[in-house]
């Protein structure tokens, strides 16, 4: 039985929230604001260098910088929003990212563009784990993995749609303006889905609010720790030498003082930032590491295969968007079906979507030997259609058996901690396989397709290391229940 069902027959004794499915569309709103700037901003570097002229350090802050600060308050922020209500701190974070895009939008130089980017990235920090919290006070049961099924679907759209979106917006308003208009974009959705969520989401009970232990000893070091984790890696390609690669040892200390530090505040009798209990939980050790290594496999096929295109193939921004777009149809079909079944199949789920991620993975590597130049974009479609399917099998019924156990209470937490370990896994992926595709360029003298095949394997071999990861949690999971 797995813990999902196992929660399903323990049920709640509360009655549901007649309010629930509005209360998730909102969330989802918000969530697709947030993940889609992660993408779209990509293809509208060339436009911002043209508008600002701005340099190559500054386009790398540009993105960079969200990343950067999207992860240093996501388990923060979830501790917050534990402690002091969700629906407030959605609020609150949607407001900032709304205002912090009309910021972006309006930038007169590159250096307050970066500077709106850094905010933007801490609102986005702020609201994610509200999302995963929220649909696990809202929902219970099938209902959760559905939710969770339909947030899995918001992340495959808005990851794979971004660089469309972009290009669509750019072709249109033209490359010295078009790239303000994919920050000016979030402005009538954020006015709209404020009241909106306030209204629908559910209010602090009597009593939520009764523990007040923030542990800021513990938010510094986490927070530290993690930003200088993700430094060389979001900037392996501008910061030259090997002198960056000092600060991995450096995060590695700074993290075990982490872990030191919340061992100690434990044993006060006071309430950590990080329960460490949740390692204890099979269900989320195992998915937590299992999505993290699935991330840095993940993530860099867009970064690679939108290189690939532009500037290997000349596709323009559009027409590369239009390439990965088979994905992102995959993904956020699958991942609604995903949400549905995951009850019944548990992390076999998970490792079948794993395979086929690998399956078609392998696929674009032989579309792209085959068809290197004219009709690549063609050639990938399938490959990356059954890639997405994969995709949308792995995230929402992921985050569903790892939450499984969780108590509500704690959601938010455990959730800003899961995305944690997804923008470390996709920061460390990009930097392993930008490194191989960019080391191939200068190498071969522009062999873009020979690039883009040597780090498409470094990708999948990340996924298959998952798919290994799962297949365990199977084994493991099946010998327990046997033994009951």
């Amino acid at each position: 039985m797995t813990d999902v069902r196992r929660q399903q027959q323990e049920g709640t004794a509360e009655a549901p929230d007649p309010r629930r499915w509005k209360a998730l569309a909102v969330c989802l709103v918000g969530g697709f604001m947030v993940l889609l700037d992660v993408s779209i901003v990509n293809v509208a570097l060339p436009s911002i260098r043209t508008g600002l002229d701005a340099s190559q350090s500054e386009l790398q802050w540009v993105v960079s910088g969200y990343a950067l600060t999207f992860g240093l308050l996501l388990v923060p922020a979830g501790r917050v929003g534990d402690v002091r209500g969700r629906r407030t701190m959605f609020v609150v974070a949607l407001g900032l990212f709304t205002l912090s895009s009309l910021a972006c939008g309006l930038a007169p130089t590159a250096l307050f563009l970066v500077v709106a980017r850094l905010v933007q990235g801490l609102a986005g920090g702020l609201l994610t784990p509200q999302i995963s919290a929220l649909i696990q006070q809202l929902f219970s049961g099938r209902e959760r993995g559905t939710a969770f099924g339909l947030f899995g679907t918001v992340i495959g759209i808005s990851t794979a749609i971004g660089p469309l979106l972009g290009g669509a917006l750019i072709q249109a308003f033209g490359t010295d303006t078009g790239w303000r208009w994919v920050f000016f974009i979030n402005l009538p959705i954020g006015l709209i889905a404020m009241p909106l969520a306030w209204r629908l989401l559910p209010a602090p009970e009597k009593g939520e609010r009764r523990r007040h232990d923030y542990d800021p000893v513990g938010v510094g070091l986490l927070g530290v720790g993690i930003v200088v984790l993700l430094l060389p890696l979001v900037n392996e390609q501008q910061w030259k030498g090997h002198a960056k690669w000092l600060l991995i040892p450096a995060a590695v200390m700074l993290l075990a003082a982490f872990v030191a530090w919340e061992f100690r505040y434990t044993r006060r009798g006071k309430e950590p930032l990080v329960d460490l209990a949740l390692f204890r939980l099979r269900s989320w050790s195992f998915g937590s590491s299992m999505i993290t290594l699935f991330f840095a496999g993940f993530t860099p096929l867009f970064f690679v295969f939108t290189l690939y295109l532009q500037t290997g193939l000349h596709y323009t921004a559009l027409q590369a968007g239009l390439a990965i777009t088979p994905f992102a149809v995959g993904s956020a079909a699958s991942a609604a079906l995903g949400g549905r079944i995951v009850h019944r199949f548990g992390r076999a789920l998970v490792a079948v979507g794993l395979l086929l991620v690998a399956v078609g993975f392998l696929g674009a590597l032989i579309a792209v030997h085959e068809v290197p130049e004219n009709g690549t974009g063609w050639a990938t479609l399938a490959p990356l259609l059954v890639g997405g399917l994969g995709a949308g099998l792995v995230i929402s019924p992921n985050q569903t058996l790892t939450l499984s156990q969780v108590p509500v209470q704690r959601a938010g937490t455990a959730g800003g901690l899961l995305q944690v370990g997804q923008r470390i896994g996709a920061a460390v992926g990009i930097a392993a396989v930008g490194s191989v595709f960019f080391a191939r360029v200068a190498s071969s003298h522009g062999d873009f397709a020979g690039a883009f095949q040597h780090g498409i394997l470094v990708a999948a071999a990340f996924i298959v290391a998952a798919f290994v990861l799962a297949v365990v949690d199977v084994l493991v999971d099946r010998r327990v229940h046997s033994r009951r």
